[in-house]
């Protein structure tokens, strides 16, 4: 079922959303060469603690988790897309970083990711990450009251396999409010005027996760939560908690 929230709630979602935006301000200017992806993780928790608020992706275990996650980010580098679980490795000029963090506070979730580059970016990788923030910013247009959830998909899509990207399949972004993940899911790809319609109160995280190579496969780690590009290529993903509202797309985890 999907829960339509009042304008009220959309408020306290926004400030849930801004902890995001902090959490992810912060870690995006600790990353460095050098820096661990464990030193990112405390950097995102201290945002987290000061805020007074508690992160929905440490302990979650969902039904294909082999384990309950171990941290308050994903930090997914170079060829992994999604779900990287933070480790000592520390990173390396030219890597490509994807963070995704999450907070909860008041009762309501907040959930947004970005894609960067270490040190000296590859061209490549700088027009991958740009694809990826073009896609979300697509999705994001498209989420107004009168249009339905194949807009945001075909939207997203276009942009991605415009560029001649892979889009993650079986994945995509999802409805968010009491809980991190919530109906409906938000799918990356579809078609224009079908699926769900979108009306006010209705709220999003909407996540474009592009894939370099071009297909669509993916691999999981012995970890039970990295999923990698099976091609070896890399990945970028980009997502934010929108809100539909009759003014139009409402960001609450823009970040300044």
């Amino acid at each position: 079922m999907v829960e339509l929230k009042t304008d009220a709630s959309i408020d306290a979602m926004y400030e849930t959303g801004q902890i995001v935006a902090q959490a992810l301000t912060a870690v995006r200017k600790a990353a460095g060469v050098g820096v661990s992806l464990l030193e990112l993780d405390e950097v995102a928790r201290d945002v987290l603690n000061a805020a007074g608020a508690t992160s929905p992706f440490l302990g979650y275990r969902p039904t294909f988790a082999l384990t309950p996650f171990p941290a308050v980010i994903c930090a997914s580098v170079n060829d992994a897309i999604v779900h990287g679980i933070p480790t000592r490795y520390r990173l390396r000029d030219g890597d490509l970083v994807s963070i995704d963090c999450g907070a909860q506070r008041g009762g309501w979730a907040g959930d947004s990711a970005i894609s960067f580059a270490v040190g000296t970016a590859r061209p490549a990788d700088v027009r991958l990450v740009e694809t990826a923030e073009r896609a979300l910013a697509a999705g994001i247009e498209a989420a107004v009251v009168g249009n339905r959830m194949g807009d945001i998909a075909h939207a997203i899509g276009t942009v991605c396999r415009g560029a001649g990207y892979g889009i993650m399949e079986d994945f995509g972004g999802h409805g968010i409010g009491r809980r991190m993940h919530e109906d409906p899911p938000v799918p990356n790809e579809g078609r224009p005027g079908r699926g769900l319609p979108l009306r006010h109160g209705m709220v999003l995280a909407i996540e474009p996760m592009l894939i370099a190579g071009g297909g669509d496969a993916y691999r999981t780690d012995p970890d039970g939560w990295t999923l990698r590009t099976t091609d070896g290529t890399r990945a970028a993903h980009t997502e934010h908690t929108v809100a539909i509202t009759e003014a139009g797309p409402r960001v609450l985890t823009a970040r300044d």
